[in-house]
C-alpha cells in the first residue's frame, strides 16, 4: 500500500487539473452517502467533530473502480497549540476488490480539493474582469484558495488579507509574497475591503456573521467555506436575500452549512431560492452568472465526492 505525505499529495494535485477533475466527478456522479458527522466533548475547550466521509465509483470497466474513505477532526483548540485545526486520512481502496490502494494526507486533500471546489464555482459565478480579492481567515484553507481562484481568475490584481488576529494576516502575507506575482495588502477595516471587493472568500470558524450583505457591491461573489456546522456563520441574512445562492451540495450544505440553515429558519432563504449545486453547473443545467450586476454566493461544506476526485487524480498521476 503506498503512502502520499503532504508533499506528495501537493505535487499530484496541481490546480489546473484538480478543477478539471472535480468539473468531471460533478457531471458524472458517484456514490457517496450522507457522511457521519459527531461532535466530541473536550475538556475545558470548544467541541471537537469526527467526520467519516465515504465515496466510490464502480464503472463497468474493474480497472476503474476506486472507494476511499476519509477520516477527518476538527479540534478549535488547535490553533493555541500551534497544530491546524483540521486533521484527516484518507484511505484508497480498489473498488474491483475491496483491497487497500493507498493513504493520503487527508489535511492536504481536503485543503486542495476545497479550494479548487470553490474555484470551479468561481468559472460560472465571478466575473472575468474580477481585479480585487479579500481572504477572510489566514488558516490552513487561506493560501489554497487564493492560488486556486487566481487559476480561474488570472484577471485579479490584488488581494486583501484580513484576519481577526492582524498578526496572522501579516504572516500569510509574508508566506505568499515571494510567489505569488500579485499585489497582497493587510486589510484592518473587513467592511472597506469588502466593500471594494469582487471577490470575497470566507473560512473561518466563525459563529457570528463576519461579512455584511450590505457591504457587497453589484457584480461581487461570495464565497463561504467555512460555517460547516449548523452553529457557524460568517455572513448574515441580508447576504443571503441579495444573492443568487448556489452551494456544493444541496442536501450538505442545506443541512449543515450555517450560513444556509440559519437563513432558511430565519426566513431568509428557501430551498427553492437555491439556484443550484455543483451537479447543476458542471452539467449545464442551471445558468452561472447571468448578468455583471448580480450579487452571486456558493456555500461551500465540502463532499466525499471531492476526495474521490483527489484521491484518483493522485493514484493516475503518482
Amino acid at each position: 500500500m503506498r503512502v502520499f505525505d503532504t508533499a506528495a499529495v501537493r505535487d499530484h494535485l496541481p490546480w489546473p487539473a484538480l478543477i478539471d477533475a472535480l468539473a468531471i466527478r460533478f457531471q458524472e456522479g458517484c456514490a457517496a452517502p450522507t457522511r457521519h458527522h459527531h461532535g466530541m466533548s473536550v475538556p475545558g475547550e470548544a467541541e471537537a467533530t469526527l467526520l467519516l466521509m465515504p465515496a466510490w465509483a464502480l464503472g463497468e470497466d474493474p480497472s476503474d473502480r476506486i472507494c476511499v474513505v476519509k477520516i477527518a477532526t476538527v479540534y478549535p483548540g488547535n490553533g493555541a497549540r500551534g497544530l491546524p485545526a483540521v486533521a484527516a486520512s484518507v484511505l484508497a481502496l480498489d473498488g474491483a476488490t475491496g483491497m487497500p490502494l493507498a493513504i493520503l494526507d487527508g489535511g492536504e486533500v481536503t485543503a486542495r480539493r476545497t479550494a479548487a471546489a470553490s474555484a470551479l464555482a468561481a468559472r460560472f459565478l465571478v466575473r472575468k474582469d474580477a481585479r480585487t480579492m479579500v481572504m477572510v481567515g489566514a488558516g490552513r484553507l487561506a493560501p489554497n484558495l487564493i492560488e486556486a481562484h487566481l487559476t480561474v481568475r488570472p484577471s485579479l490584481e490584488r488581494v486583501l488579507l484580513w484576519a481577526r488576529d492582524p498578526a496572522k494576516a501579516q504572516a500569510l502575507r509574508a508566506e505568499l509574497a515571494p510567489v505569488l506575482p500579485i499585489a497582497l495588502e493587510v486589510a484592518t477595516d473587513l467592511e472597506a475591503a469588502v466593500r471594494a471587493a469582487d471577490l470575497v472568500s470566507c473560512a473561518t470558524l466563525s459563529r457570528e456573521p463576519l461579512v455584511l450583505g450590505d457591504w457587497l457591491k453589484p457584480g461581487a461573489h461570495l464565497d463561504l467555506v467555512g460555517a460547516f456546522t449548523p452553529q457557524m456563520r460568517e455572513c448574515d441574512d441580508e447576504a443571503v436575500r441579495r444573492c443568487q445562492v448556489h452551494v456544493d451540495t444541496r442536501n450538505g450544505a442545506l443541512s449543515e452549512g450555517g450560513d444556509m440553515v440559519q437563513a432558511l429558519a430565519s426566513g431568509a432563504l428557501t430551498p427553492n431560492a437555491v439556484v443550484g449545486d455543483l451537479f447543476d453547473l458542471c452539467r449545464g443545467q442551471t445558468p452561472g452568472r447571468t448578468s455583471p450586476g448580480e450579487i452571486t454566493l456558493f456555500k461551500s461544506v465540502g463532499a466525499a465526492l471531492e476526495d474521490l476526485a483527489a484521491a484518483q487524480l493522485v493514484l493516475e498521476t503518482a
